[in-house]
């Protein structure tokens, strides 16, 4: 076993562990989003791939707003330990 879980389970995280993860999301969708606006066709064709690729839409801005909409997962997931 390698400690890594499968697609099917949960993780339970320790808030400061959440915390980090808003602040990485947040400066994610910050910085593409300003990359988009500022470096020319080509970033905004290659954050239109990724985007697709991770099965998001191909839009402009559409990985920056993504991610932004991230940032709230942690906040509004569910306790450990309770179920939905």
């Amino acid at each position: 076993m390698t400690g890594l879980r499968e697609p099917h389970e949960d993780a339970v995280l320790p808030a400061a562990d959440a915390a980090m993860i808003r602040q990485v999301l947040g400066a994610c969708a910050d910085l593409t989003g300003w990359a988009e606006r500022h470096c020319g066709p080509q970033f905004a064709a290659a954050a239109g791939d990724a985007a697709g690729a991770a099965g998001f839409s191909r839009a402009p801005g559409a990985l920056a707003g993504q991610a932004s909409l991230a940032i709230d997962v942690p906040d509004f997931s569910d306790a450990a330990g309770r179920t939905r």
